[in-house]
């Protein structure tokens, strides 16, 4: 692995950097004061080419590499995780597909999403069940030419924008240990309802809302992969999608560990600035050390990627720890700027409350754990 960017990918970097001064930082403390789906942001996001990441120049997407796709995700999360899991939501639905779809349903699902300026949303989580994919709820029937769907998905990121989802189901006559399908689920089929915004912590920008799914008659087309292998591409999928939440912690990590290495230079306590002293010293050195350690993972992770060869254990040390260091990161430089720290006016406490969701959501970190252990003790 060559430590150096090439050209073009510190190009994509500045222009990601850029657009996230000018246009995101101005604004994200409205869209998370006022819990607001960032609908003209998404537009500019577009028009400048930052958007679906993941989805490769023959579907319409911008076909860039892993790791420059990484670099933008720490850069739009450095100004917004709401406005960055908005857009991922994408990218996240879009992996399933590429691992798992034919030909035909990538072209039609795929440019809805890249030529058609449409959004997804990746639905796998359930009231009864999260860490226990096992526990899955929603079931499919097979009648004809068609599945029978039913269940609840919660937490489903852009659900009330989405154009489709993409479900994980259980057979309801399947046998064995591997009864699920994968199956993309159009927003507008008869028996798909929307339920309630919920009202979050963190990553206030992003919406999230539960899908209900009462005999929704889905063509076996729209079905990715064969039967009994739906488990498999999900898994498969969030291999691909760990990573970037390592990446969109980095971004969250690095502006509030910036944040905080310029207040403490300029608070004065004692008659000098609190950078003087050691204690402060050591927080900002852990900070720094720690991201620096996360971004050499989730580079690493990314690499695999682009170099065809996914690894489950590396997405998930990735996550792991990019998400504890992105909630330390965070909660120290809370600790750094005092009782200000606790005050909406200075940006330190909204990157302590977006940090946290990156700890639990594409698999909490304690099954990043269990993924781990069981890949060192098979």
């Amino acid at each position: 692995m060559d430590f150096n960017f090439t050209d073009d990918q510190l190009a994509i970097k500045a222009l990601a950097k850029d657009f996230v001064k000018e246009e995101i930082v101005p604004h994200a403390r409205k869209y998370d004061e006022e819990e607001q789906f960032p609908e003209e942001m998404m537009k500019k996001l577009r028009e400048c080419g930052l958007f679906n990441f993941a989805i490769p120049e023959q579907y319409g997407g911008p076909g860039i590499d892993k790791i420059s796709h990484a670099l933008i995700v720490e850069e739009l999360a450095r100004g917004c995780a709401g406005v960055t899991t908005s857009v991922e939501a994408n990218s996240l639905s879009s992996y399933p597909i590429l691992v798992g779809g034919d030909e035909e349903l990538k072209f039609k699902y795929l440019n809805r999403l890249t030529t058609d300026g449409l959004y997804a949303s990746f639905a796998l989580t359930e009231p009864q069940a999260g860490s226990d994919v096992n526990g899955l709820s929603t079931t499919v029937k097979r009648v004809g030419q068609e599945y029978i769907l039913n269940g609840e998905k919660c937490f489903i990121t852009n659900a009330s924008h989405a154009n489709f989802f993409v479900v994980l189901a259980k057979q309801s006559d399947g046998v064995g240990s591997n009864p699920f399908i994968a199956l993309v689920v159009d927003r507008d089929l008869e028996g798909v309802v929307i339920g309630k915004k919920e009202k979050k912590m963190g990553i206030r920008a992003s919406d999230t809302s539960s899908v209900i799914f009462n005999d929704v008659r889905v063509p076996i087309r729209n079905r990715i992969g064969a039967e009994g292998k739906g488990f498999h591409i999900f898994m498969k999928a969030l291999s691909h999608a760990r990573p970037m939440v390592g990446a969109q912690s980095l971004g969250i990590a690095r502006g509030a560990y910036e944040e905080a290495l310029s207040y403490a230079k300029e608070r004065k306590q004692f008659g000098k600035p609190i950078a003087n002293f050691q204690s402060i010293q050591f927080m900002l050195a852990d900070m720094v050390m720690n991201i620096e350690a996360a971004r050499l993972l989730v580079h690493k992770a990314v690499y695999l990627l682009q170099e065809g060869r996914p690894s489950i254990t590396n997405a998930s040390f990735a996550k792991c720890f990019a998400a504890d260091t992105a909630v330390k990161v965070a909660t120290d430089a809370v600790q750094i700027f005092g009782g200000y720290g606790y005050i909406r006016e200075y940006g330190v406490e909204k990157y302590y409350r977006d940090a946290k969701i990156m700890q639990i959501y594409e698999g909490t970190n304690q099954i990043q754990r269990v993924v781990i252990a069981k890949e060192i003790l098979a």
